[in-house]
C-alpha cells in the first residue's frame, strides 16, 4: 500500500514563496466578494421564503459557510483579518437577510413589492422590527453562522505552502532582531 507521504512528493518551496503566499492575499477581493454572497444570498432567502411562506432562520449559518467559502476563495487569506471579516460579515448578512424576507412578508400581505417596503422604512419601523421580526433563534443562528464563517475563511496550505511561510516568517523576525 502506498504511503500518503512519501519523500519524493515533497516540493522544495523557499521563504521567497512564503512572501509569495502572503503578498497574494486581498482583504479587498475578499470583501467584494463577501458582500456579493449578502445580497444574492438574501434576495433568494426572501424570494424561496415567500414561494414556501416559511421563513427557515437556520439559513444564516448557510449564509455563514457561504461567506466563509468565498472569503477564502476571494481573499487567499493567511492572518486572522479574514476570519474576523468572515463572522463580521455573516452578522451583518443575517441582519440585513432578516430585513429583506420581512420586507417580503410584509409586501406579500400589502400587495405591494418588496422594494416599496424598502424603501418605506422610517426610524419607528426599526423598533417594531426588532420586536416582531428578531427572534432569539435568529440570533442564535446567526453567531453560529459567525463562527462557520470563521472556520472556513483562511486559505488551506499544503505541506510545502506552510513550511515556506514559516521559512519567511523566520526569516523576516531575524532581519527585524537584528535591526
Amino acid at each position: 500500500m502506498r504511503k500518503r507521504h512519501t519523500p519524493t512528493e515533497t516540493v522544495n518551496l523557499g521563504a521567497d514563496d512564503g512572501r509569495l503566499l502572503v503578498q497574494d492575499q486581498s482583504l479587498r477581493d475578499a470583501i467584494v466578494a463577501g458582500l456579493i454572497v449578502v445580497i444574492l444570498f438574501s434576495a433568494l432567502w426572501a424570494m424561496s421564503s415567500t414561494l414556501i411562506n416559511r421563513i427557515f432562520p437556520w439559513m444564516t449559518v448557510v449564509l455563514g459557510i457561504l461567506i466563509g467559502l468565498v472569503i477564502r476563495r476571494a481573499g487567499r487569506g493567511l492572518d486572522w483579518r479574514f476570519p474576523v471579516l468572515a463572522a463580521a460579515m455573516t452578522l451583518l448578512g443575517a441582519l440585513v437577510s432578516n430585513i429583506v424576507v420581512a420586507a417580503a412578508f410584509t409586501a406579500a400581505a400589502l400587495e405591494t413589492s418588496t422594494l416599496t417596503i424598502l424603501r418605506a422604512v422610517t426610524s419607528m419601523t426599526w423598533p417594531v422590527f426588532f420586536d416582531e421580526a428578531i427572534s432569539a433563534a435568529d440570533l442564535v443562528y446567526a453567531f453560529c453562522g459567525a463562527g462557520a464563517a470563521a472556520f472556513y475563511a483562511n486559505r488551506r496550505l499544503n505541506r510545502a505552502e506552510y513550511h515556506a511561510l514559516r521559512m519567511w516568517q523566520e526569516e523576516r523576525n531575524n532581519l527585524n532582531r537584528h535591526q
